[in-house]
């Protein structure tokens, strides 16, 4: 663990990470320097609200690091910046938010990863620690950034923690309790090669020692693949396999069992039709959260979450915002909000999630990503398909265009317009009662928006006029 009393750091990025770090690196009693592209103006900041912080804004001169000991980098930073690069060539340690927390949490950690799915089994996750009595903080890559509230941890709480690779890459820590959703192409753009984006996701567990817990998922074969990184106790989850120690689906019910109960015992949770969250997608971040909080108490050597509040806690469960949120029925319309789906693969999880008519919503920006199976599918199961944005026609017209041809179905089920206010429009214009107007773009949203949290938010406002 670096100390860092009169250590001058300088944070590259000032998001909602590199605004944590700039509050709490004082307190520790570093000597903060932030670095960002973009100037004051369009940070919409004021010096005063970080005393002691000095700002060096529209570049990041290499000066920076002549008298630097530390280099902290924000998720959102890539690591291929010249800064970054040169502060990796002299060997001047570089970190991030959530490596400095982990060193210095008091309380055990899980730490969640995943391609998709990842902020509902936080979510959910947390809320069973909650509902089994423990003080518990939620945050990292979504809500709370955990560093501001890392003085008021105690050791008998308990912290779930969502991590990126865009975090983990840099990472050399892992978590007492250690998840991997699944691995699917993703941020290709940013890591280069799935083999590196793998590599990543993989420091979740890598660093474990044999106390430690790693909860992988036997049904993708990429989260499977890190079972020989695992130095501890292994917990699966699985929708297809009744596995010995964790959570499975048998037939229709939710079992708990092994070392991921409290009483290393089998135990039927629920049905699976009692899980209020739509998609067999759902049902697997379901079982990855029981598997994960049912494997607290193995990892701190306290009792485990009793199987009746592991299943309270499911069926009173909502779904987190942007993730197939319903947002209004107008004229026996449903409004589905999906705006976290910026890849592919998270749009045909939402696709097969419906067995209603679709008038689905596609676009944004595109990562350079596979769309041939996603295409065929939104096509299978869209009576009405429109693409917007930047990429629309990159991602969707090129594949669907010639399977139209193809089967000779017509045309004029795609439509083109440029932006998510024309494609609602279009969308009230073309559903039928019965319908589900579904939002699930498949791209991100930085043609036009800062994230998919914003993108959703206009989408619920667009909807609402209607």
């Amino acid at each position: 663990m670096i100390m860092l009393n009169n250590k001058q750091v300088v944070v590259i990025g000032f998001g909602r990470q590199g605004q944590a770090l700039a509050r709490w690196l004082p307190g520790q009693g570093a000597k903060v320097i932030i670095t960002d592209k973009r100037s004051r103006a369009e940070l919409g900041i004021n010096p005063a609200d970080y005393p002691g912080v000095k700002f060096v804004l529209g570049d990041h001169p290499v000066s920076l690091l002549n008298d630097a000991d530390l280099l902290c980098v924000s998720g959102g930073v890539p690591l291929q910046l010249p800064l970054v690069q040169l502060a990796l060539a002299k060997r001047l340690p570089v970190t991030n938010d959530a490596q400095l927390f982990l060193e210095r949490c008091p309380a055990p950690v899980i730490g969640i990863t995943g391609s998709a799915g990842k902020t509902t089994t936080t979510t959910l996750t947390g809320a069973m620690l909650r509902a089994g009595g423990y003080t518990t903080w939620v945050g990292g890559n979504t809500g709370d950034v955990l560093l501001d509230v890392l003085p008021q941890i105690k050791a008998e709480d308990a912290v779930v923690m969502e991590l990126s690779s865009f975090q983990l890459e840099l990472m050399t820590a892992s978590p007492q309790v250690g998840g991997v959703l699944n691995i699917t192409p993703n941020h290709i753009d940013r890591h280069g090669t799935m083999a590196a984006y793998i590599a990543a996701k993989a420091n979740i567990i890598r660093y474990q020692t044999a106390s430690d817990i790693a909860v992988l998922c036997e049904d993708d074969a990429a989260s499977r693949s890190l079972e020989p990184l695992v130095m501890g106790e292994l917990v699966w989850f699985s929708a297809r396999t009744l596995v010995a120690s964790g959570a499975f689906l048998a037939g229709d019910r939710v079992v708990l069992g092994g070392a991921a109960s409290y009483d290393h015992v089998p135990h039927i949770l629920l049905e699976k039709a009692a899980i209020p969250l739509r998609g067999d997608h759902n049902v697997l971040n379901v079982l990855a959260a029981c598997a994960l909080a049912g494997s607290l108490g193995l990892a701190t050597d306290r009792p485990g979450i009793l199987p009746e509040v592991l299943a309270d806690t499911i069926r009173h469960f909502k779904p987190v915002a942007h993730r197939l949120e319903q947002v209004r029925v107008v004229n026996g319309v449903q409004y589905i909000n999906d705006s976290i789906a910026t890849a592919p693969e998270r749009l045909m999880a939402a696709l097969r999630s419906f067995s209603e008519p679709l008038v689905v919503l596609i676009g944004g920006a595109d990562k350079d990503l596979p769309w041939d199976e996603a295409a065929a599918l939104a096509l299978q199961k869209a009576r009405h398909i429109i693409v917007f944005g930047k990429d629309g026609e990159k991602q969707v017209s090129s594949k669907v265009l010639p399977l139209l041809r193809l089967r000779g179905a017509r045309e004029d089920v795609l439509s083109r317009v440029p932006t998510l206010a024309e494609a609602v429009q279009r969308a009230a214009a073309v559903a039928q009662p019965g319908d589900v107007v579904l939002l699930s773009p498949g791209g991100t949203s930085y043609d036009a928006y800062p994230d998919f949290a914003a993108r959703g938010e206009h989408f619920r406002q667009l909807v609402s006029q209607l």
